[in-house]
């Protein structure tokens, strides 16, 4: 009994020692990732695992601050007189029940033709929309432009910035290869490596870190390149210039004149900047009315809201794109039916048709993962198609 009294107190005492092994080598990888500026992982852990998901999800913006985007007297969609009276193509009904859609709108000629929901969604549900945001941002450099608050699309980032023109190739950087994707910079675009910048603006607490931290690679304006730091460095410019919060001018320049039948959100970081890349929450009625906007060159009910020649600019190819991007705006001129669009992660899109005057809204939890050369989905032209099945197909007169 004395010999096995002993050998469970040394047993007992190994077994602590151990367990206070363990929990210093817990506590030094937990100081070497505040040292390293890695601390955003825990929060990444905390919205990603621990709810059961591997990444970001179009529901999780209830877990990150936001500053309101406040909508004024709503203005509801029409209705078609055949609204929701044809099936969807059973080949399109299929795609989007495959890809987890939650939201589908088909408008043509001002009026809604098809609008389904699932999942529990409807016309007054709420969702992230990732980079889709970056039109909103490259929209209200517009306006800023149009109200005088910034010279040009030409500007100089270094003009709201001095600061930044230390860096090399920094000085020639203007708010045009911001919006275009030609910024030069050094930042992979890869959503799903937790060490890369993507996951560290969006889960960090403090945007400028991560942005103005980085660095060129090539002089700005060379080369085509989809880099969400240059939609945010593009916000910041623009922020700097208005002198107030990116969602209130929103507000005030698209949300109200817009008749948008709810509030919106924009996520920010600890410091209610905006993720000017990413992330307005908002539904799929709502969206649309970008698109009508952009289809219209600029104009709500008659109304011009933003001109139309930087319209146009945003819907013409930039120069170094291959045809593939204009400003904020994917763009697909080598099809047979001529589109751009807004593109967010998991399939998030406003479809803009300007030969048969129609937009298609989809909301959902993944896509289709085939792209063609320039990385454009080709899913984006299948439902384009799908709908012009049980559209209107007389060419716009517009």
């Amino acid at each position: 009994m004395i010999k096995l009294g002993l050998f469970l107190h040394k047993g007992s005492a190994m077994l602590k020692k151990t367990f206070n092994i363990v929990l210093l080598i817990i506590a030094a990888i937990i100081l070497v990732i505040y040292m390293t500026g890695y601390n955003y992982l825990f929060t990444a852990l905390r919205l990603t695992y621990l709810r059961g998901k591997n990444s970001s999800s179009i529901d999780d913006g209830k877990y990150f601050p936001a500053n309101l985007i406040l909508k004024g007297n709503p203005k509801p969609w029409p209705l078609a007189s055949d609204y929701n009276k044809k099936s969807l193509p059973a080949k399109l009904e299929k795609h989007l029940q495959e890809t987890e859609t939650v939201s589908f709108v088909a408008i043509q000629h001002g009026q809604i033709i098809q609008e389904r929901y699932w999942d529990n969604y409807s016309r007054n549900t709420a969702s992230n929309s990732f980079s889709m945001a970056k039109t909103i941002t490259v929209l209200l450099l517009g306006k800023a432009i149009d109200d005088g608050r910034i010279s040009s699309a030409d500007a100089h980032f270094s003009d709201f910035y001095p600061e930044f023109s230390c860096k090399k190739h920094a000085q020639n950087l203007t708010l045009r290869d911001l919006a275009s994707m030609q910024a030069g910079l050094d930042w992979k675009e890869d959503y799903k490596n937790p060490f890369l910048p993507n996951a560290k603006a969006y889960y960090g607490s403090a945007l400028a870190d991560v942005v103005f931290s980085t660095n060129f690679k090539e002089n700005p304006g060379q080369h085509f390149e989809y880099q969400s730091g240059a939609t945010q460095l593009l916000g910041f410019a623009i922020g700097k210039s208005l002198g107030e919060p990116l969602s209130s001018y929103a507000s005030a320049k698209l949300w109200k004149p817009l008749g948008m039948e709810h509030n919106a959100k924009w996520t920010t970081d600890d410091l209610s900047v905006e993720k000017s890349f990413c992330c307005i929450e908002s539904n799929a009625r709502d969206w649309a009315k970008i698109g009508l906007l952009l289809i219209n060159d600029g104009k709500f009910d008659g109304v011009p809201l933003i001109s139309p020649s930087f319209v146009n600019q945003m819907t013409t190819p930039a120069e170094h794109s291959g045809g593939a991007y204009g400003m904020g705006l994917w763009i697909n001129n080598d099809t047979r039916v001529k589109h751009y669009y807004l593109r967010g992660l998991y399939g998030q899109y406003v479809i803009v048709v300007p030969q048969y005057d129609l937009i298609i809204v989809r909301m959902g939890n993944r896509d289709n993962p085939a792209k063609d050369e320039k990385n454009r989905p080709r899913e984006v032209e299948f439902y384009i198609n799908e709908i012009l099945k049980i559209a209107d197909t007389n060419q716009s007169a517009s």
